[in-house]
């Protein structure tokens, strides 16, 4: 177990941890949770060794083997498979082990270094590290793809994907749900559910450590409190503590005050004298009770939108995408011939797997893209929030809040969209205070801010136009718990239109009174809760890989690895309403052709897939065979040769697992 005994730990002048204690046992899965700056990150690297104690004591078991998410962007070429098998630490010693027994000719040293590698896990290695992928998002065609080939988000995912890939008796994961969708985030719950060790996690998803947590761990006030069950209880069991301890205080209180009266009475009386000097003393060995102190909460609310037009806009069959790179061949369109309309007051949240366009249809809407095709048409006097995902799309980082704000304002004033906001600096000053920003912050730099300080001034801007439709594409990816609290409490009281794309469910269910599925290059209303969404999820994923059994099934293949959620809802049918015109008989017509075609198509591929189906048959056996031969007493030369073969056969196994990988992707995409 770990164990923290008094322990007081120091960030520079600052006392982060003040004779602290908490025990936690093996296997349990813990949630951390305290404000920012509370010391969450600071107790992390107390236990991964980055930081130590000032005092006390701590203590776990020195056999553990300890895993994390890595801070740093990778910076590498290599593959992204590949990149993930060298998370598991365990693997890569049994392989350097191997090299080194090579390089030494030593046969018997060469024997136990390919049990070991064996022991490890070479085996199915490759497939474990791309089942991770595949979960996290990815698609089968990005399993090779460079990792300097994909964006900060997704090399952040692929060091979560490294880190699960570690084997580990303690799993410590900060924040590990900000770079990922509600699809991957569905994924990512059911994988630690299945996690053997200590898991501790940092999260402000409230569902995400309601789902994944049965214990509780609160830093607050330098002290760490312990409290049996997810967040949820915690919140009901906090609650009811705070409330025990005012009216214990309240209680106390009044005790004191009789007290202080009797002595106040009679201690200049000779015949009083005994009992008020005993009174004096009963109040000097008095434990003192504190009073409960209220944490200043953010909050704040959108003022009352200066008109609302309904409809807020309509579009008419528009394509959203982008444009040609550089100019050069066709815009890339994304969804495709959406006719749909907002109406004043609606709450929309916007759901779909990662890459089908949920961002992209907010960006258009927001002017940040231009449609490809269609026509949107925007009512009289509406005025658009837009929250990207990206804060620094609408930040600029050498500026400050306050020249954010200026900028602001004589934008508005220039374009006469003033609506009674104050424009002098002082106004901005004292508006920017109101979102946590005073003293010298409002001069700060943005590009230096957190996250959260960024998520913040974002949405200051956006109240300070009093918009009557708000655009939010993941706005909770930087905000504390209690921030994510504020912001549904102002969306429920927003009287304008809000459409919401974000993997917060606690967000969702709070705000969202409908949602709209982006799915297959079409836009379709999803009839349903968050939960018919996680079904439906599990059931796409479920169904595409009976289709998927059922197209190889001439060639008597099985596939040997799942498909993640996020691949299975990518090849979904498209929403019936993306194409209302072809019906009946010739929509049967149509679809027989189609299936005649991709057949032809698909032939010389199932043919080369079989046959590589069949060479695998063959290498397993033959593995087989050479670790039942190395299991048993031979002379080092015997044992030393059959170590070689059982390396080169599994390298061979892990090209045509890659070629096979290939194959059935084109044959997937051909199919759908």
């Amino acid at each position: 177990m770990i164990t923290l005994r008094n322990i007081t730990l120091r960030r520079g002048v600052k006392v982060v941890l003040d004779k602290a204690s908490a025990t936690l046992n093996p296997g349990e899965k813990v949630g951390l949770v305290g404000r920012n700056g509370a010391g969450k990150s600071s107790l992390f690297g107390l236990l991964n060794g980055q930081l130590h104690e000032d005092g006390g004591d701590l203590s776990m078991p020195t056999q553990w083997r300890m895993a994390q998410v890595a801070q740093d962007m990778p910076e590498t070429t290599d593959p992204a498979t590949r990149f993930v098998v060298e998370g598991d630490t365990r693997l890569l010693a049994a392989q350097n082990e191997v090299n080194e027994a090579e390089a030494s000719g030593d046969g018997e040293r060469m024997a136990h270094a390919y049990m070991e590698l064996h022991d490890a896990g070479a085996h199915d290695a490759v497939a474990r590290a791309q089942t991770l992928i595949l979960g996290l998002g990815f698609g089968l065609h990005e399993l090779d793809k460079p990792v300097n080939s994909f964006s900060g988000g997704w090399r952040m995912r692929l060091q979560l994907a490294r880190a699960l890939m570690c084997p580990s008796d303690l799993l410590l994961l900060d924040e590990p749900t900000n770079h990922l969708d509600l699809d991957a985030l569905v994924w990512l719950e059911a994988w630690l559910k299945r996690y053997a060790g200590t898991l501790i996690v940092i999260s402000h998803d409230r569902e995400f450590l309601d789902a994944v947590t049965q214990v509780t761990l609160h830093v607050n006030g330098g002290q760490l409190t312990r409290y049996g069950g997810n967040y949820s209880r915690f919140e009901d069991m906090r609650a009811e503590q705070l409330t025990q301890q005012q009216q214990s205080f309240a209680r106390q209180q009044d005790k004191i005050a009789h007290l202080q009266r009797f002595i106040d009475r009679f201690k200049a009386k000779a015949s009083k004298a005994k009992q008020a000097q005993s009174r004096v003393k009963a109040l000097e060995r008095m434990e003192k009770i504190g009073p409960v102190l209220a944490e200043a909460d953010f909050t704040f609310e959108f003022a009352e939108p200066a008109n609302l037009p309904n409809p807020m806009l309509a579009m008419r069959e528009v394509d959203f995408g982008y444009p040609a790179p550089e100019g050069i061949g066709a815009p890339v369109t994304i969804v495709r011939q959406v006719t749909r309309s907002v109406q004043a007051g609606q709450r929309i949240g916007i759901l779909g797997a990662n890459g089908q366009g949920k961002s992209t249809v907010v960006k258009t809407i927001a002017h940040a893209l231009v449609p490809l095709a269609g026509q949107i048409t925007e009512g009289k006097g509406l005025n658009i929030g837009y929250f990207a995902q990206q804060e620094l799309d609408v930040l600029r980082p050498d500026e400050s809040p306050l020249q954010h704000m200026i900028r602001l304002a004589r934008d508005a004033a220039a374009e006469g969209r003033l609506q009674g906001q104050g424009t002098r600096e002082q106004d901005l000053r004292n508006f920017l205070g109101g979102f946590q920003f005073s003293g010298d912050q409002v001069m700060q730099a943005v590009g230096s801010m957190s996250g959260g300080e960024k998520a913040r001034l974002v949405l200051c801007m956006i109240v300070w136009q009093r918009p009557n439709l708000l655009l939010l594409d993941e706005p909770t990816n930087h905000l504390d718990l209690a921030t994510r609290e504020a912001l549904s409490v102002a969306l429920n009281e927003f009287e304008g239109t809000v459409m919401l794309v974000s993997h917060d469910r606690a967000l969702l269910r709070a705000v969202c009174d409908e949602f709209w599925l982006v799915s297959r290059g079409g836009i379709a209303p999803f009839d349903g809760d968050l939960d018919d969404y996680q079904r439906y999820l599990l059931d796409v994923a479920r169904q595409n890989r009976e289709n998927q059994r059922a197209s190889l099934a001439s060639t008597d293949v099985s596939p040997v690895v799942a498909l993640p959620i996020e691949t299975c809802a990518a090849s979904q049918p498209a929403p019936e309403t993306a194409n209302p015109a072809v019906r009946g008989a010739e929509q049967r017509r149509l679809e027989a052709q189609r299936r005649q075609q991709a057949a032809e198509r698909l032939r010389p591929l199932r043919k080369e897939l079989e046959q590589i189906e069949k060479r695998m048959s063959l290498l397993e056996q033959e593995r087989a065979r050479l670790e039942e031969q190395l299991s048993g007493p031979q002379a080092p030369a015997e044992m030393a040769e059959a170590g070689r073969r059982l390396k080169a056969v599994t390298e061979e196994l892990e090209g045509a697992e890659g070629r096979w990988l290939e194959l059935s992707e084109a044959i997937e995409s051909a199919s759908v």
